[in-house]
């Protein structure tokens, strides 16, 4: 009997849960719409993730589903905006791992606590990153020979201070003991042409913006971040197969809720987002821009978010970047 009573409830939380997230939507309740709110200006990489949620959600709860771009402030301004907003399901966040482990630490006052204001939901997919190089180089130890026989010489770029491809190139250079001069870009393009140019030596690059670049041999890939070397590309060793040891860099994307989000609405959209990464075809689609489904879970995402907290904070002392 008392199974069976348990998995009533079960099925009623379910059920209430579905039931919250409609109540947010469209035409049956007065127009509402259920946002999801994007820390950046429309781009691929993001705009994927965003349709992939809501092809989930529509095909499970009905309803609409709208994308808010809310740019600016290193994704804090997103934030702001989903820490404050009534926890009804409505509006919703796609943070990323600059919001929850890193922003703290760029920003006296980023305008929210990334634990109490929220209720985060699940990893949405982690990005695959190479580390690039001007084809003068032929390796990564060529570059780390020549930055030493010329210190403060060799430059790598980024797009901004603090930025993953900055703390990586920090990292890079702490672990190898050279003195390189780190370039920052507003923007990814600007960086990649600056090493492609040849007026800066590397740069730890998300896949999809440098391989239209390596394929056509204006840059070329020496290395990756990623634990594993990258499907379709087995040529090119890990940092850790080129002896850096624990050398993982995996940027992610995230889906959270304001904080006070009934639990059975933040488990039913948990389990809804991680069907929908499970597709095959979201695999296909973000495999082309260089993301792998990583919908595990909100026990996942926290434990993900501790252990990042950790290695910022120590690359961004490392950096010299004090909270502004």
């Amino acid at each position: 009997m008392r199974e069976v009573q348990a998995t009533r409830r079960a099925l009623l939380g379910g059920a209430m849960a579905g039931a919250a997230l409609c109540a947010g939507t469209a035409s049956a309740q007065g127009g509402r719409v259920t946002s999801l709110v994007m820390p950046y200006a429309p781009s691929g990489g993001q705009e994927l993730l965003g349709r992939i949620l809501i092809e989930g959600f529509a095909e499970r709860f009905g309803g609409s589903f709208v994308m808010d771009h809310r740019p600016g402030a290193g994704t804090t301004l997103a934030a702001r905006h989903v820490a404050r907003a009534r926890p009804d399901a409505q509006t919703l966040l796609v943070g990323t791992n600059v919001t929850f482990a890193q922003a703290q630490f760029a920003y006296r006052n980023p305008g929210y606590d990334p634990d109490r204001d929220f209720a985060h939901i699940s990893l949405l997919a982690e990005a695959l990153y190479f580390l690039c190089v001007n084809p003068k180089w032929q390796s990564v130890q060529e570059v780390v020979e020549e930055a030493r026989r010329r210190p403060g010489q060799l430059a790598y770029t980024s797009w901004g201070v603090g930025s993953v491809a900055h703390l990586t190139g920090v990292d890079f250079c702490r672990r190898e003991g050279i003195d390189m001069i780190h370039v920052p870009f507003n923007g990814t393009a600007a960086a990649v042409t600056e090493v492609i140019a040849g007026r800066a030596d590397f740069i730890f690059c998300i896949l999809s913006s440098c391989l239209p670049h390596v394929e056509a041999g204006r840059l070329r890939a020496v290395a990756t971040p990623s634990p594993e070397r990258i499907p379709g590309f087995p040529e090119i060793r890990t940092m850790v197969e080129h002896g850096y040891s624990d050398f993982v860099q995996l940027p992610w994307f995230s889906l959270s809720g304001p904080a006070g989000l009934p639990e059975e609405t933040a488990l039913a959209l948990e389990e809804v987002t991680r069907a929908a990464f499970a597709k095959e075809s979201a695999k296909q689609r973000l495999a082309a821009l260089g993301l792998v489904p990583a919908a595990r879970g909100a026990a996942d995402m926290r434990a993900r978010i501790a252990s990042d907290r950790v290695t910022n904070q120590r690359l961004m002392h490392q950096a010299g970047i004090e909270p502004q």
